[in-house]
């Protein structure tokens, strides 16, 4: 038992004790599979007052949790490249735009039937409609997803969602003029924050067209002057974003665009992703020392029919957007399923709220609710999608167009009059090789990726190439197998080992239901998995590493001085 006594003797052991108690539950988060954005909010629960009551010096605490946001935010709005944002597709504008207006206006009226007030509806209707950006893009790369056509699409109508998150707390922003300045009227508060955005927008577009580049490659030379002058800039724009009315977000996110445009941008993203993390565990901490789960406890019932809306309203409204675009069911649900939590961004919308005294702690201790169930169920959610499209698949068909015109999967007469000898999935670098050398053996290759760049790039370069997923069983079903010796799987796989949801399983499986005679070759990075796949239908495993190691070590043998 921690001796609070003690702890509370020093500031020092104060926030020893805090971040072990990061550490710990982080741990057993990460055993549970879940983001460190639930374990962090676990931790600034379990040390606020309703429960070990660690934190006491709430004011260095709160100043870590500012920097932290601060960096959050410019990191976000490194993503905001101009050139991206003017490249948004209809796809990507039309699918976020209509998920947060149908969201906002849903949770709104959820929430007004639960007896909330308009301002306070609205403010939980705006948070339900944020989802988390970092978690999303770490479950689509962890499972090689983030360049399918889902991850693609979730991708973009995420970045509609920051444009959006950014646009909130602009509002937020200048009603919070108001609470500080009542005695210039509402119109000047107004004008004087447009012309101050003006002003700081300006500042930001001279400095990304003639400094942000030549000054960033200056400073790129020093790995450690990287770190703290991205900081520092995050830090000078919130505070000149708060001395000029805006918030101390906004300007941080302002920081971010002006460096987006450069080519370190990816470099300043990987060494400020860790600083992000442990920055924004005082925000958690500080939130936590706020709540009152004795507040909480009055508000799990309108948690869970929030927890419910999201979870599964969310998806509902992507699925139904994405078919009126034309696209297939499988597409919509896994796509769906990544709007299916709420983000930190929902919280920080929430905490602005709070600092206005347009919400109370109720309403943030609410959100906070939601936010733990939802993330904490939908990272399963995503995680296990391709089994869940297994079992719903056959209740989405209301969710597809009869002729789904922008999702164009081959069909059947697009391969009448034409043979293969070899099929392969996968054109990433070991896949391009495999495909390159069985081409100089003049042998006839079909090329399946779900990246459409990639299928471009191949057939621009003359060869047989369709897009498609390999988990997809209608998809494989439609393969022109019948005289193929060859099928070969480069697709990458997860870390986890061999689950339901390997893709190596699922090409085995929905082949060998089609009654495939030929034989199936498929690639492992471990040997462990070797026997385990060959027991599951495959007729050889190839080992990258392995069987380059063996072909370098025979070449060396034959070179070898005697």
């Amino acid at each position: 038992m921690i001796d609070l006594a003690v702890v509370h003797s020093s500031q020092f052991y104060e926030w020893a004790a805090l971040l072990s108690l990061a550490a710990a539950v982080g741990f057993i988060g990460l055993q549970l599979r879940q983001p460190m954005v639930v374990s962090f909010i676990a931790v600034g629960i379990l040390a606020g007052p309703s429960v070990l009551n660690i934190v006491q010096s709430q004011d260095n605490i709160d100043l870590m949790a500012e920097l932290g946001i601060a960096v959050l935010l410019f990191l976000v709005g490194l993503k905001l490249d101009l050139k991206l944002v003017r490249s948004l597709g209809l796809v990507a504008l039309a699918t976020g735009l209509g998920q947060v207006l149908f969201t906002s206006l849903f949770g709104f009226l959820l929430a007004r039937a639960l007896g909330m007030t308009t301002i306070v509806s609205i403010y939980v209707a705006v948070a339900l409609t944020f989802s988390s950006t970092i978690i999303i893009v770490k479950l689509l790369s962890d499972k090689r997803e983030v360049d399918s056509l889902h991850g693609r699409i979730a991708i973009g109508f995420l970045i509609v969602q920051d444009l959006v998150v950014v646009l909130a707390m602009m509002l937020l922003s200048s009603v919070g003029v108001g609470a500080d300045n009542a005695d210039g009227g509402a119109l000047g508060r107004i004008v004087g924050t447009v012309v101050n955005g003006v002003g700081m927008l300006v500042f930001v577009l001279l400095f990304i067209r003639y400094l942000a580049t030549p000054l960033v490659k200056q400073i790129a030379y020093s790995p450690e002057l990287m770190v703290t002058f991205t900081v520092a800039w995050a830090a000078l724009f919130a505070a000149a974003g708060h001395y000029l009315g805006f918030s101390k977000e906004l300007g941080g996110l302002l920081a971010g665009v002006s460096l987006a445009s450069t080519p370190y941008r990816e470099a300043i993203v990987s060494r400020l992703g860790s600083l992000r993390d442990f920055l924004l565990l005082f925000f958690f901490i500080a939130l936590g020392a706020k709540l009152d789960l004795g507040l909480l406890g009055a508000q799990i019932g309108p948690a869970m029919v929030f927890s419910v809306f999201v979870l599964v309203g969310n998806p509902l409204i992507v699925m139904v957007i994405l078919a009126i675009l034309g696209y297939r069911k499988r597409t919509g649900f896994l796509a769906g399923l990544t709007v299916a939590q709420i983000s930190e961004f929902s919280l920080i919308f929430m905490a602005m709220g709070m600092t206005l005294g347009h919400v109370d702690a109720e309403a943030l201790g609410l959100v906070t609710l939601v936010g733990l169930i939802t993330i904490a169920i939908s990272v399963y959610m995503i995680t296990w999608s391709h089994v869940l499209y297994r079992l719903l698949e056959s209740a989405l068909g209301i969710f597809e167009r009869s002729n789904p015109t922008r999702e164009k999967l081959i069909d059947e007469q697009s391969f009448g009059a034409r043979h293969y000898d070899v099929i392969l999935f996968g054109l990433g670098r070991y896949g391009r090789a495999i495909a390159h050398f069985l081409g100089e053996q003049n042998l006839r290759i079909l090329v399946v990726d779900f990246n459409p760049e990639v299928v471009n790039r191949w057939r621009e370069q003359g060869g047989d190439a369709v897009f498609g997923d390999a988990s997809n069983q209608e998809f494989l079903a439609l393969l022109p197998i019948d005289n193929v010796k060859w099928v070969v799987s480069a697709l990458p796989q997860h870390d986890l080992g061999i689950t339901h949801e390997d893709p190596r399983l699922l090409v085995i499986n929905g082949l060998r239901e089609r009654g495939f005679k030929g034989r199936i070759a498929v690639v492992s990075h471990y040997v462990s998995d070797v026997e385990g796949l060959k027991d599951k239908g495959a007729d050889l495993v190839l080992a990258p590493f392995t069987d380059a190691a063996e072909l370098a070590a025979a070449r060396l043998m034959e070179q070898m001085p005697r």
